[in-house]
């Protein structure tokens, strides 16, 4: 069986009672951190115990998707200590700039980075990141598992290659950030969103990034505007079986 529990549906900072971009999927008993954004860390530990992670990825150094990076490092350092380091998937200069805030912990003494965009053999998944378009260097992407195959936008912008990590995808994960006829190269609307999950043929869609105080009903029905699927509003503490 596998599940995908949502950490943080937040774009840009946190909302009250609410956390920045993270979710954490597990499947076989594999599980993996996809995004830790701001205050995405006490959610984490509520499903499973620091030490008890086995992979983390991370699409993209802007904070309110990497943020809790420090923190998991801290809980691993100081807390439970596990077997190993954590293998860390994303982008060069991630692990950097969250090193940054930590002017005495070495990261490194946590974490194995990986290098995104790429393809790895993650647990009971094949990991397939690709670039999109974004601000910073970021990385769609695509993970499948013996029936199960999930796609994650991030934070990016509209490109073909969503619809092409997308394509077929039981789950796509897609940023909302933005609502109405507002276009921007580096985001997604969440009208966009119900055009490429239309375009890629997938079998849900779930919405997220959320711009703080932003409608969520009103993404929902902006992207069923061009997708007829189901489609979910991603709320902290709401747990899908895949």
């Amino acid at each position: 069986m596998s599940e995908l529990a949502v950490l943080g549906t937040g774009g840009a900072w946190p909302e009250a009672g609410r956390a920045a971009s993270g979710f954490l999927l597990e499947a076989d008993g594999f599980r993996l951190a996809l995004d830790l954004g701001y205050a995405t860390l006490p959610r984490l530990l509520e499903r499973c115990a620091a030490a008890a992670l086995d992979a983390v990825v991370i699409t993209h150094g802007h904070p309110d998707h990497c943020a809790d990076l420090s923190a998991l490092c801290r809980a691993l350092l100081f807390g439970e200590r596990r077997r190993g380091r954590v293998p860390l998937y994303c982008p060069p200069g991630v692990l950097g700039r969250v090193q940054a805030m930590e002017p005495t912990e070495d990261l490194h003494e946590v974490f194995d980075p990986r290098p995104l965009p790429g393809d790895h053999a993650v647990g009971p998944f094949r990991l397939a990141a690709r670039l999109l378009p974004h601000h910073v260097p970021h990385a769609g992407v695509r993970l499948t598992a013996p029936g199960l195959t999930l796609a994650y936008s991030g934070d990016a912008g509209p490109d073909p290659v969503l619809g092409e990590l997308a394509a077929g995808a039981d789950l796509l994960i897609a940023g909302a950030t933005l609502l109405g006829p507002a276009a921007d190269p580096h985001l997604l609307s969440a009208a966009q969103a119900g055009v490429w999950a239309s375009r890629a043929g997938v079998r849900r869609l779930l919405l997220t990034h959320f711009w703080p105080g932003a409608e969520r009903a009103r993404s929902v029905a902006e992207a069923a505007a061009a997708y007829g699927g189901e489609i979910l509003a991603a709320d902290e503490g709401m747990a899908l079986s895949l």
